[in-house]
């Protein structure tokens, strides 16, 4: 970390001098860190900071090394940036305080609550039908929280998958019914009526929990305008093998429309039947995206080809 970021984190959080604990992970394609950082002389114990700078060589690990995808990198981080700054403190669903943000010299500084020390210490790899639930609730708050809203600063469409910033992909797609419907798959999603922010990448993998069966959500590089059905198919991917998500799926969708209703404050029945009827819409392109991005991904099963194939014959 330069000189810079350091007094704007000891200055943003009282501290008199900090010490560098972990780092918690390399930022994708090697734009930066995150790291933990070990407060003294304050209130404050500890934060996270998350450390955006631009690599010095081009290594994608899945080989797409292109202007586009460097470009869709550079944004996520200002879209980031601009979700705490004029965001963040508007959503009912808990995620990190930020303390600062700054920019200096192709670098980008985000100070952020850690959420260990908030209580908030456990990741899964898998989860109980309780934890799908609790997701499903934070996700729903976070909807309710911005629906309706402009996403004026963020991505126009949130989510990393959006089929205008994965030209590369499409031309990849194999499946070409697939391929000849994923404008019409994409045109369907996102001209819904009714829009909110979208996490835009609701995995599994960006909820932290807490002992008391409490989460919080972290990475907001992709969020932006959308049907909130985009987050909550993206989640249950990530999280159920095939056979459970086509098990669990009323269930799945009626207790996300259970906390989304109590979270609004009153019942909004148009809302739940568009966004009811476009899951399977939400699922595909995200199928469609899939497919031409890791054609091996072991989220391609029978379950996303059947439903895609679905909607494609529904269109």
């Amino acid at each position: 970390m330069n000189e810079y970021f350091k007094s704007v984190t000891l200055k943003s959080t009282g501290a008199t001098s900090f010490i560098e604990k972990e780092t918690i992970q390399n930022l994708w394609s090697g734009y930066g860190k995150i790291k933990r950082i070990h407060l003294q002389g304050g209130d404050i114990k500890s934060v996270v900071i998350k450390n955006v700078q631009l690599p010095k060589s081009n290594n994608h690990p899945r080989g797409w090394n292109s202007d586009i995808g460097h470009q869709r990198k550079l944004k996520s981080y200002e879209v980031e940036s601009n979700f705490y700054e004029h965001f963040g403190k508007k959503s009912t669903a808990r995620l990190p305080h930020c303390f600062a943000l700054e920019n200096k010299d192709d670098e980008v500084l985000m100070v952020l609550e850690d959420l260990d020390e908030a209580g908030f210490s456990l990741r899964k790899q898998k989860v109980t039908w309780l934890e799908i639930e609790i997701c499903l609730e934070w996700l729903a708050k976070f909807h309710a929280s911005y629906l309706g809203k402009i996403p004026k600063g963020l991505w126009k469409v949130g989510t990393y998958w959006h089929l205008a910033t994965r030209p590369q992909e499409l031309e990849a797609l194999n499946d070409v019914a697939l391929k000849n419907a994923a404008t019409a798959i994409n045109d369907k999603l996102n001209n819904c009526k009714y829009k909110t922010l979208v996490h835009g990448d609701a995995k599994l993998a960006n909820f932290c929990f807490s002992n008391d069966g409490k989460v919080a959500g972290v990475d907001f590089q992709y969020v932006g305008g959308g049907c909130g059905m985009k987050d909550v198919a993206y989640f249950i991917g990530s999280c159920l093998y095939e056979e459970d998500c086509e098990r669990l799926e009323s269930e799945i969708l009626d207790t996300y429309f259970k906390y989304l209703q109590l979270a609004l404050g009153s019942k909004n029945e148009a809302l739940e039947k568009e966004w009811r009827s476009l899951y399977h819409i939400a699922w595909a392109d995200f199928h469609r995206f899939l497919k031409g991005w890791s054609p091996g991904h072991w989220k391609i099963n029978s379950y996303s080809e059947r439903i895609t194939k679905s909607v494609i014959e529904n269109l």
